[in-house]
């Protein structure tokens, strides 16, 4: 890391014919990002050391995105070897508090009673605070356009996911579920927080079914329980029923297939319309039912997830945690193999490959 990011850069560098230190005590990481690439660290490099992706470090050189979360400063400082004081994040018993220029006085002396220097220091506390409030507030405030971006990432994660290793997707994922949780531990107006528990729910979601696929089945389990809380926490039924209707796949393959039923019937419960995902908790809990040898009840579910394909639908796509129709015609044709109706298996395994 030294090789690459000389501390003395920081004290004595230029950008643009300024001291970098102005930029640094501005907390302008667009700047930072882009005195560095022009003393040859490539943003590829920069991302690495400071732990974003390559995409979200070109998103902040490019100006695009906004960095304002204490913990992501931080990580940036120790990152590129950026000395804490320079960015104002210091200790809090290592920021001075300028004198009050109110302070209490006596023909144009300072009041150096006892409870003269006590009301100094209480003045001093109050604008201590007053400083730490003003700060919080604005740390708390998420740019427009940087929320965009962070659902925008998470949109073009559920794109690739199908077709990446697991391994490289919990890597990526990593990075945005780290910039979530730092923004999400701060004060944030309610409607932001919504959104950001909406895309820390998918996130943690795609987490959660990269880690089946690896076969960490408890970490999996765990994961599918923290997208669940975070989808309770936006408050949109969407992402209620998707993350409970995904959970549900795991017991399936690696467990109790009644588990899948109790999760499928919670997916369900939470489903104010037809929805894809709603189509599909009622598939998957078909093919349970059918495996456990509930034979009427399997068809019964059959039919309530046509039902409700039909009424929602899906786009043919593959995009991670869509209910196109030729995945459903994938969990029929499992549920009727289990039901020993081999006709009608084989009839929903030619139209899926028909469909793939």
């Amino acid at each position: 890391m030294a090789a690459q990011v000389d501390p003395e850069w920081w004290r004595s560098g230029l950008w643009n014919g300024r001291p970098i230190t102005e930029f640094l005590r501005r907390r302008d990481i667009t700047a930072v990002f882009h005195f560095l690439h022009a003393r040859g660290v490539s943003y590829g490099r920069i991302a690495t050391l400071v732990g974003v992706s390559p995409n979200r470090a070109a998103e902040i050189a490019k100006g695009l995105r906004q960095v304002t979360a204490y913990e992501v400063l931080e990580r940036i400082a120790a990152g590129l070897n950026i000395p804490r004081p320079a960015m104002g994040l210091g200790r809090d018993e290592d920021i001075v508090v300028p004198r009050d220029p109110d302070r209490l006085a006596v023909d144009g002396e300072a009041d150096r009673s006892p409870a003269g220097v006590a009301a100094r220091v209480e003045v001093s506390n109050l604008v201590r605070l007053r400083l730490g409030l003003d700060e919080a507030l604005a740390a708390g405030s998420v740019a427009p356009r940087q929320l965009e971006l962070i659902e925008q990432a998470a949109g073009e994660h559920m794109t690739v996911y199908p077709s990446a290793s697991p391994q490289i997707m919990l890597s990526l994922l990593a990075a945005d579920c780290r910039e979530v949780q730092a923004l999400s531990l701060r004060r944030q107006p309610a409607a932001v927080q919504f959104r950001l528990s909406g895309v820390a729910a998918l996130l943690a979601t795609m987490c959660a079914d990269a880690l089946m696929r690896l076969g960490d089945v408890a970490e999996a389990r765990r994961w599918y329980g923290t997208g669940i809380h975070a989808a309770d926490d936006s408050g949109d039924a969407r992402f209620r029923v998707l993350v409970r209707a995904q959970a549900a796949m795991l017991p399936y393959y690696f467990g109790d297939p009644a588990q899948t039923v109790v999760l499928a019937d919670a997916a369900l419960a939470v489903t104010p319309k037809a929805s894809s995902s709603g189509a599909l908790a009622a598939a998957g809990r078909a093919r349970a039912l059918a495996r456990m040898g509930s034979t009427e009840q399997a068809r019964s579910a059959v039919d309530q997830a046509l039902r409700l394909f039909d009424q929602a639908g899906d786009e043919d796509t593959n995009v991670a945690f869509r209910f196109p129709a030729k995945r459903l015609l994938f969990y029929l044709s499992g549920t009727y193999t289990w039901l020993g109706d081999t006709v009608k298996a084989y009839r929903g395994w030619d139209n899926w490959n028909k469909k793939k």
